[in-house]
């Protein structure tokens, strides 16, 4: 990329897909020469239930691809090129057609770009173009995945109607496709795969049902959920899940009474309300800080001998973590012991967080190097992120490089986006903004392969304006239009008002086109 602005023209190698490590070496040498309080999201609040659980998943998706092969492929990859650019120049490379294309290599480029639909899709046309490879159903249902959550709708379809052809849809892509198209407000069009589910070669059963029920839930449309359920359970049997289903969109939606309700619906099914379902409502009233209503239905749960589980109490602690109620959330490990009932690594997420802020940080750091090895309890990522957050709002830089560091090691998880954001933070706080900051986004994007997203480049554009570093910041801009990533309106006037302070005349003006488009789309 050529950076021109009056009296300052240069050229600055960026790309922080790239895995060369010049961008950041030489950013920061070019930037020295030219011359919040804990904020971050709560660990409490992304790290329990199912999409907890998932997430847990998929931090141990670290395999023995050779690491090589992934650093030719990304580091051939340019910021703002389109997927057949991308596709055209691997194709034309001859160190890429010399690589052993596998499921692992692929799986692993996808996660790596599954912010980024252009490289995603270039990358898997290529790869899919390679003779000693077949893509997988769970290869194409990654891609499936990323077109819909960057709202490629149209490209999406057309790949799943090339799945089609080829016979490899399966329910987990109908699932996608779904919550895809309601998570882009198309709600007819997902019930419409619904109902075109034979044409995929796929059954409607209690499964497939439960899928669009689920979907639309989630969408909070549970009376559009409700109408197609009472079409169809004539003819598609609920099970226990179907009602867990509508208990969790009525709590969605605040009307924990039809939550209630259909808790007696489902016991006249024959099914018998389970901890998921009683959960489930105490986590609308721990939302409501309603937490009378939560013990009592805690006893309730043990008068119908459906005794409280873990994920139970930790809800109900980071409720009371969030409501500033730190002594009566420390005695629910005390509750849990009396009722025999073993914390989990999510459990103990939340209780590390809850000393941390309550300032027992050497009692968060017992329980991380004591107390769970002694049970035999693993750690995840977000149990790292929760100390290293909780150190860097205690300004311990060290510690939590070292929590950091013993994470890289670790055989259980790897870093992801939230570890790092608390130590930029902590860079841009203490004016560290040439060797940690640039250590640290070398870590990021050339160790880990981890893309930043809007909330990354929001926190070091905001960061790098404010130290007086416009340039590195404006460079950082660019790449994120170059990914298509929409920076808030609030992002671009701080930068440009720092790059009309330093004369950037092209800059600016750039800067200005951009934020013009963005009032007229």
């Amino acid at each position: 990329m050529t950076f021109c602005v009056k009296n300052h023209t240069r050229n600055i190698f960026l790309s922080v897909r790239s895995v060369n490590c010049s961008f950041f070496n030489d950013a920061c040498a070019n930037l020295s020469r030219c011359q919040s309080t804990f904020c971050c999201t709560s660990p409490l609040e992304s790290a329990h239930f199912a999409s907890s659980r998932i997430a847990f998943q998929e931090e141990h998706c670290i395999d023995s691809t050779r690491q090589s092969d992934l650093d030719v492929l990304v580091a051939k990859l340019h910021s703002g090129s389109s997927s057949d650019e991308i596709l055209q120049s691997l194709l034309q490379d001859q160190a890429c057609n010399s690589i052993n294309v596998s499921h692992n290599l692929v799986v692993k480029l996808l996660h790596r770009f599954k912010n980024d639909w252009k490289s995603a899709l270039g990358i898997f046309r290529w790869a899919e173009s390679c003779p000693s490879y077949k893509p997988l159903p769970e290869s194409y249902n990654m891609l499936v995945d990323i077109l819909g959550k960057t709202k490629q709708i149209e490209r999406m379809r057309t790949l799943v109607e090339e799945m089609r052809q080829h016979h490899l849809v399966t329910l987990s892509t109908i699932a996608k496709v779904m919550r895809r198209l309601a998570g882009a407000g198309e709600f007819d069009d997902a019930i419409r795969t619904f109902d075109g589910l034979e044409s995929f070669g796929l059954e409607k059963n209690t499964e497939s049902m439960n899928l669009i029920l689920d979907t639309l839930c989630k969408e909070n449309k549970v009376e559009r959920a409700r109408s197609i359920f009472l079409e169809l359970k004539s003819h598609i049997p609920p099970n226990a899940h179907t009602f867990n289903i509508f208990i969790h969109g009525w709590c969605k939606v605040n009307r924990v009474e039809e939550a209630h309700w259909t808790i007696q619906e489902m016991k006249g099914h024959g099914f018998r309300p389970c901890v998921i379902s009683y959960s489930t409502i105490i986590q609308s009233y721990c939302f409501q800080c309603n937490f009378q209503k939560v013990y009592e239905l805690l006893d309730e749960m043990q008068a119908q001998g459906c005794p409280p589980n873990v994920v139970t109490y930790t809800t109900i602690m980071c409720a009371l973590t969030k409501s500033e109620e730190f002594e009566e959330a420390l005695q629910i490990v005390e509750r849990m012991k009396l009722v025999g009932c073993k914390p989990d690594t999510l459990f103990y997420n939340a209780l590390i967080y809850t000393l941390g802020r309550t300032g027992q940080v050497r009692e968060a750091l017992h329980v991380f190097e004591v107390e769970m090895p002694k049970i035999g309890v693993t750690p995840s990522t977000s149990t790292y992120n929760s100390l290293i957050a909780m150190l860097c709002h205690h300004a311990q830089e060290e510690k939590a490089l070292n929590v950091l560091s013993d994470m890289d090691g670790s055989p259980y998880c790897a870093p992801d986006v939230q570890s790092y954001h608390p130590l930029l933070k902590l860079c841009f706080r203490t004016g560290k903004t040439d060797g940690l900051l640039c250590k640290l986004l070398h870590g990021m994007v050339n160790t880990h392969h981890i893309s930043l997203d809007l909330s990354t480049y929001t926190l070091l554009i905001h960061g790098l304006c404010r130290a007086n570093k416009c340039e590195w910041a404006y460079l950082l801009f660019k790449d994120m239009i170059g990914q298509e990533i929409r920076p808030r309106y609030q992002t671009c006037r701080l930068l440009l008002d720092g790059i009309k302070q330093k004369n950037l005349y092209d800059a600016a003006e750039q800067v200005e086109e951009f934020m013009k488009q963005m009032k007229s789309s």
